[in-house]
């Protein structure tokens, strides 16, 4: 079933594209919808779409050689993934997974690859965004490299603030204790505890599936290593 155009021009990648590029795009799209847990692009093969997501959530995911699963992004409703190997042609290089039940429309690649190179601020965006997210992904490098359990995960806890913005000091849709772990390659047990010393200090709460942050430069001061709380 082919995608209305203007529904594509709501995601905000494409909304410089002409008119006829959208239609051309819209009636080539895919409407999926994948349950929660399932496997929206594998590993290694290049992917033959991007996908951009509709409703939910996905979460990119890689595993260490001893097997443990590891956290590396989240896309959110009007975000887009796949591009890398839409650019170059090459392997796809990681698992995306729905984190939610996901509504995904899918673009094949030859196609809108053609579409962002043809528009300058559509390339601009991608690229941007690429800079973003090799930004990210060297933050959550120093972020593994830590040993402290605390640090670790407020240092999370900043770069999340940093991603959603953390409007009126609350991270909107915020991670689970579970993957957050995986993010930080921990235990959940372990972000458990840390949650509650972060809550017992007035740093944080849970609120529904945010999280306000009651002292976000506690929280910041901790993952700078400038205070120190007892350790969980």
């Amino acid at each position: 079933m082919a995608v209305p155009a203007l529904f594509l021009q709501t995601f905000p990648l494409l909304r410089a594209l002409p008119e006829a590029t959208l239609a051309a795009l819209a009636s080539q799209a895919g409407d999926l919808v994948f349950a929660k847990r399932a496997v929206v692009l594998q590993k290694g093969p290049p992917t033959p779409s991007l996908c951009l997501l509709a409703e939910g959530r996905l979460q990119a995911v890689d595993f260490t050689i001893d097997g443990r699963e590891v956290g590396l992004y989240f896309i959110n409703p009007g975000d887009y993934v796949g591009e890398l190997s839409v650019i170059d042609g090459l392997e796809q290089p990681e698992f995306i997974i729905a984190v939610a039940r996901s509504r995904v429309i899918t673009l094949p690649r030859n196609a809108v690859r053609q579409a962002i190179f043809a528009t300058p601020q559509t390339a601009e965006s991608v690229t941007l965004r690429l800079s973003a997210r090799l930004r990210a992904q060297s933050a959550q490098r120093t972020i593994l490299s830590l040993t402290n359990p605390l640090q670790k995960i407020c240092a999370q806890l900043q770069l999340l603030m940093v991603s959603t913005s953390a409007a009126q000091n609350r991270i909107s849709n915020a991670p689970t204790h579970q993957e957050i772990a995986i993010m930080v390659n921990t235990s959940r047990e372990t972000v458990t505890r840390v949650f509650q010393v972060l809550q017992a200090h007035g740093a944080l709460q849970r609120q529904g599936n945010d999280l306000v942050l009651g002292d976000a430069q506690m929280i910041i001061q901790i993952a700078q290593g400038t205070r120190e709380l007892p350790k969980p």
